[in-house]
């Protein structure tokens, strides 16, 4: 058996859970299939499964020697997809990132149409408020939220959002609603940390960053928390546009300090450089671009109105 398929193999025992079940994807024996693995081991030196008689599992160098295994097979299904006779049926594993909510709401249901369109392109969908590194990680395509610092990448804008503070109406009504941030002290806040510090929340006055101290009544960590704390009346909370809106339209929530918010924060689609030729990668920036574009909560630079409407 040759290397490569030997490495197709290995991955495939981690990927499907046993032996049997990679022997029946290739076709081999059991016995075929264990002999591939203890190839790989006796030419590195090194036990890459830990088994049992019920589970298998990567040792730390089986870990690492996967990760270059996908990558290794993936390029070699990148160079036959890009070489193809028909460029419109790109193949391969594409691993896409995007944020948590944002990909629940716009991304996943892209990814759905999408491989629906291209069958032979299988997706791997990772929603993380982390931002990923994409050639460390193997990353084909990531959404990113934010200014962008990494010069290996190239990027597509996609829009914009804006942080904002938001309060439901009966908080108000009964705390009074704070006209300058730094009233926020005698306030209950709720700090989400994938938008705001903990304590720390920023502001922006006469295009200087103002930072107030708050004294949070809760801290959490993801966005539908933070939302249901602050329609609830738990407190003022600081979230994007994208993530408000739903809540703002229905009349949950008001955004408040408008004129102390600080600029919009761009929308991107990030994809690594050296792999922008990649079949599976430019179908999906072309299957997904002109949609998000055309999403108005991704198209909100100036932030929410209190009716829930986007301002360009």
């Amino acid at each position: 058996m040759d290397r490569l398929r030997e490495m197709e193999v290995f991955v495939a025992i981690i990927d499907r859970g046993s032996f049997s079940a990679a022997s029946e994807k290739f076709g081999l024996s059991r016995a075929a299939v264990s002999r591939a693995v203890n190839s790989l081991e006796t030419r590195l030196g090194t036990q890459l499964l830990a088994r049992t008689t019920r589970s298998i599992r990567a040792t730390d160098a089986g870990v690492a020697y996967l990760e270059a295994c996908r990558k290794l097979l993936d390029g070699i299904t990148d160079a036959e997809s890009n070489i193809a006779a028909n460029p419109e049926k790109p193949i391969g594993t594409l691993t896409i990132s995007a944020p948590v909510q944002l990909g629940q709401q716009f991304i996943a249901p892209l990814v759905n149409a999408y491989t629906q369109h291209f069958p032979d392109v299988s997706v791997n969908a990772v929603y993380s408020d982390r931002p990923t590194r994409l050639l460390e990680e193997g990353v084909d395509v990531a959404i990113r939220i934010g200014h962008l610092g990494d010069s290996s990448t190239f990027a597509v804008r996609l829009g914009a959002v804006r942080r904002q503070t938001f309060a439901s109406p009966a908080y108000l009504a009964e705390r009074g609603e704070p006209i300058h941030p730094e009233e926020l002290t005698n306030h209950h806040c709720v700090s989400f940390t994938g938008v705001s510090q903990p304590l720390d929340w920023a502001f922006y006055e006469n295009g200087s960053k103002l930072p107030v101290r708050v004294q949070p009544r809760m801290i959490v960590n993801l966005a539908p928390a933070a939302i249901l704390a602050a329609a609830d009346g738990v407190g003022i909370t600081q979230l994007l546009s994208y993530q408000a809106a739903p809540e703002v339209s229905a009349g949950n929530l008001l955004p408040i300090l408008r004129a102390y918010e600080p600029e919009s924060t761009p929308v991107n689609l990030l994809h690594v450089e050296r792999r922008s030729t990649s079949g599976k990668i430019r179908s999906f920036v072309e299957f997904v671009t002109d949609t998000l574009r055309s999403n108005p909560q991704l198209q909100c630079a100036g932030g929410l109105t209190p009716d829930g409407h986007c301002k360009p």
